[in-house]
């Protein structure tokens, strides 16, 4: 019984993982590219409405 809950918790916490991983791969490397590069660059520079 306990070992089905803990595999079916684990199973739920794989995909949120996948999600996340999904949605914030390309944000987290754009975020790193601006924070590591020199000159940082302005973001206001490059949004435009």
């Amino acid at each position: 019984m306990l070992n089905l809950l803990f595999q079916e918790l684990m199973l739920k916490a794989i995909d949120l993982g996948r999600t996340v991983l999904h949605y914030g791969w390309i944000p987290f490397i754009i975020y790193v590219g601006y924070t590591r590069s020199s000159p940082q660059p302005s973001l206001i520079k490059y949004v435009r409405f």
